[in-house]
């Protein structure tokens, strides 16, 4: 059979074949860091060219929802916590830190693909991940502001460009190329595309691990912690948002809010921050690919139940 048919569909197991690969070959880590931005790029690319652009350009009419979701996800909710962690007195603790990353984080460039493997269409992922990167120079200037110890926003700035024209580049092409070669793409042309975009999402994940798994030879109990630490959060954004929201929007917005409510780019962040900041929350950052690689496994039950 066809490898990339195969692992289409049995794309959740492939993640978690690279989330394995990655914690026992982390000698792989260093080669493929260079290659993390072109994997993003070549994913995004893959990830649009299955959706029909009709739909897609469509899709975007639907602004004021897609904004309302971003306004909660990476502004609302990370300034509770600031406000939270201020009234604590716990703003240089880890764990708040690492909370607080991950809330001002848009989605990660795979949620769209998330969405396909679960069942459902990714416009609306799509959208509030194009959405949530733009306007992310917006959202993030107040928490930086109220959280010094975060450093220097304008590198933060300088990744968000970076990442917003990776989106941008990625997208164009991916449209133009379907309009002009893949106006009706075959089941077994969408399928391979399928199988591609899921093999790239298992290969990004190798650079990302060595931090845990080198925590893990060195002190198990803290890698633990961290690894429990990441999926409850994770799955308990996932599973608040989707109770919050299923009987208010179809099930496909459904499943588009709930991936991305517990996965986001925290990557962004890992890429623009000073090394004194990033040092103490880097195994959260690692640990936290786990329920991410997860999800499409751990959640697609409860997601094709709504279908």
């Amino acid at each position: 059979m066809n490898p990339l048919h195969l692992a289409a569909r049995h794309g959740p197991y492939v993640l978690v074949m690279g989330l394995v690969a990655g914690l026992l070959l982390p000698g792989l880590a260093e080669p493929m860091r260079a290659l993390l931005p072109p994997l993003v790029a070549l994913l995004l690319f893959l990830t649009v060219l299955r959706i029909d652009p009709v739909l897609l350009v469509g899709s975007l009419m639907d602004l004021r929802q897609v904004t309302k979701t971003v306004a909660v996800f990476q502004l609302a909710l990370p300034l509770t916590l600031v406000g939270i962690g201020l009234m604590g007195g716990w703003t240089g603790s880890p764990v708040f830190l690492s909370l607080l990353i991950m809330a001002s984080a848009p989605s990660i460039a795979g949620s769209a693909n998330m969405c396909l493997m679960m069942g459902h269409p990714a416009e609306f992922a799509l959208r509030l991940m194009v959405i949530g990167t733009v306007v992310l120079p917006l959202t993030v200037f107040p928490v930086f502001l109220l959280m010094p110890e975060l450093g220097d926003i304008q590198s933060v700035l300088m990744a968000v460009l970076r990442l917003f024209l990776t989106i941008a580049v990625s997208t164009v092409a991916a449209v133009l190329v379907r309009r002009v070669f893949l106006r009706a793409p075959s089941e077994i042309a969408l399928k391979n595309l399928e199988g591609l975009a899921t093999i790239t999402f298992a290969v990004f994940v190798i650079g990302l691990m060595p931090t845990l798994a080198a925590t893990a030879l060195a002190n198990p109990a803290v890698a633990l912690f961290w690894v429990i630490f990441a999926c409850l959060v994770n799955f308990g954004a996932q599973l608040v948002a989707f109770f919050l929201t299923r009987n208010r929007i179809t099930a496909d917005k459904v499943t588009a809010v709930s991936v991305i409510a517990g996965n986001r780019n925290v990557a962004i962040f890992l890429l623009a921050l000073p090394t004194e900041v990033t040092a103490p929350v880097l195994v959260f950052i690692s640990a936290y690919q786990i329920p991410m690689y997860l999800t499409p496994m751990v959640m697609r039950r409860l997601h094709q139940g709504r279908q």
